[in-house]
């Protein structure tokens, strides 16, 4: 049997609505996107670690944290719509033209600095142990979806938790969990055929909720900085 070879695409847009060039801000004295060509690179099970990007500049960047950026992201592919699906597409069909193919692919996004190459082994692991076609990684939801509901225009209160949840420990509940956008990884055939990423054969992987976080705006930032240094230091 040949051994595996993975190619990790980290998907780094110039743009972003929220916060100005969010992936190359530093985090902590590091641009954001670092953390997650770091763990890419320590996890040791990836043949190439290829930042998507379509600005210069961020490539520049992902090549001085130890990423390959041989090409830069098709404009077509480079709006705020155009799905992280496609960038992984072009990049495996741009690297097929050179004669580099993979067995599978992890979709690493840059927004998520508290994973680690240990959550990305472990999530290796799992794929090989359950012969999955698609790990995904998850936390505990914060809030139990059971006491969330939407509110009518006038604010009305009525039926919005569940008859017979009413005053059931929150300890009683079934734990939900969401998919927290920090890991990925699929099989390039089972990709490539259009392959659900909630299929048969998909798996969760489930993380703490320390290891998931995402950064979206200004608060995020803070609170990945605070996690950050308590790791470094710990």
């Amino acid at each position: 049997m040949h051994t595996m070879r993975n190619i990790a695409v980290i998907p780094a847009r110039s743009g972003s609505k929220g916060v100005k060039d969010k992936n190359i801000r530093l985090l902590n004295g590091k641009p954001l996107m670092a953390y997650t060509i770091e763990a890419a690179i320590g996890s040791g099970v990836f043949d190439t670690v290829f930042v998507s990007t379509d600005s210069e500049k961020y490539a520049k960047v992902a090549r001085a944290c130890g990423a390959e950026v041989p090409f830069l992201r098709s404009e077509a592919l480079s709006t705020d719509t155009a799905p992280s699906r496609d960038a992984v597409l072009e990049a495996l069909q741009v690297f097929a033209r050179r004669a580099k193919t993979f067995d599978t692919v992890a979709l690493l996004q840059p927004t998520s600095p508290l994973r680690t190459g240990q959550d990305i082994i472990n999530g290796y692991a799992l794929m090989e142990e359950k012969d999955a076609d698609c790990i995904v990684g998850v936390c505990e939801a914060e809030h139990s979806p059971l006491w969330c509901n939407t509110l009518p225009p006038d604010g009305s209160l009525k039926g919005f938790i569940r008859e017979g949840l009413i005053g059931v420990p929150r300890q009683e509940l079934e734990p939900y969990y969401r998919v927290n956008g920090a890991l990925y990884i699929i099989r390039c055939d089972y990709f490539l055929r259009g392959g659900s990423l909630y299929g048969d054969r998909s798996y969760a992987y489930v993380m703490g909720r320390a290891h998931s976080v995402d950064i979206d705006d200004e608060l995020d930032f803070a609170v990945a900085a605070a996690l950050l240094s308590g790791r470094e230091g710990g």
